[in-house]
């Protein structure tokens, strides 16, 4: 062959084939995963920060939120029976239902003064101690029960486990002031809240254990609340009975 000849076709190195690298197909999506793995993690934490925070300002508002509000309650509720009572009314209406009377326990402080309302309802038991319904009146013969919160919304038999047989509870009305002497102490007595014979008028033990002694008399008292801090279906249950009924000046003079 010579120089000015061409090659044939078959003498030409085939062109080398330029090839692009791709990425693979799973790259992108996997970043994506990535990526959205992370998002869910950042809003399931702060969900689950949130869910803490409520969970504690729950805690705090039963446990310091309910004590100040009941505590503003029962000075209502006293201011109420003081004005009442100044009216002539044994029975006076406030916002929280029906009060008839102020009960204090020395052993508890000199300040201790909450408000008796008719009743057990939550809207009573916020407000002060409640008066069992079909139970005696104060001073009146029978069984005067009255039940209250042991921890939150006032708390106000939170010692009651404390008591002792000899201490005192006295239960102002407008008509008079009720005297009792506790017969057992706060620690004596747990029952189910479903064992409803320590509200009869003269409460006998079924199981023969802790009741009333039979010297008692008639004209009783009796306080109920949880046996325990938290929330349980058990009652602590205190037995008394009346000692003394000195009447209000205005009921002695008439």
């Amino acid at each position: 062959m010579t120089q000015t000849e061409r090659p044939d076709d078959t003498d030409v190195e085939p062109e080398r084939v330029r090839r692009r690298r791709s990425r693979p197909a799973d790259a992108p999506s996997g970043k994506a995963s990535v990526s959205t793995g992370r998002r869910i993690s950042f809003w399931t934490g702060c969900g689950l920060i949130v869910a803490g925070l409520a969970v504690l300002g729950w805690v705090a508002w039963q446990f310091w939120g309910t004590n100040w509000q009941s505590g503003q309650r029962q000075d209502d509720v006293r201011r109420a029976l003081q004005s009442g009572w100044g009216d002539g009314q044994d029975v006076v209406r406030t916002d929280f239902g029906n009060a008839t009377a102020i009960v204090h326990i020395p052993k508890f402080g000199k300040d201790y003064a909450v408000p008796v309302l008719e009743g057990s309802s939550q809207e009573v038991l916020a407000a002060g101690v409640g008066h069992m319904a079909d139970t005696a009146d104060a001073g009146a013969a029978g069984n005067y029960v009255l039940a209250g919160h042991r921890v939150t919304h006032g708390e106000p038999f939170a010692e009651l486990p404390s008591l002792e047989p000899g201490d005192e509870v006295v239960v102002e009305t407008r008509a008079a002031t009720y005297t009792y002497v506790l017969d057992t102490g706060g620690q004596d007595l747990v029952i189910p809240f479903t064992q409803t014979w320590v509200l009869d008028p003269k409460p006998v033990n079924p199981h023969g254990g802790t009741q009333p002694p039979a010297d008692a008399g008639d004209h009783l008292i009796t306080l109920l609340t949880c046996s325990e801090i938290f929330h349980t279906d058990n009652r602590s249950v205190v037995f008394g009975h009346l000692v003394e009924t000195k009447p209000t000046g205005e009921s002695a003079a008439g």
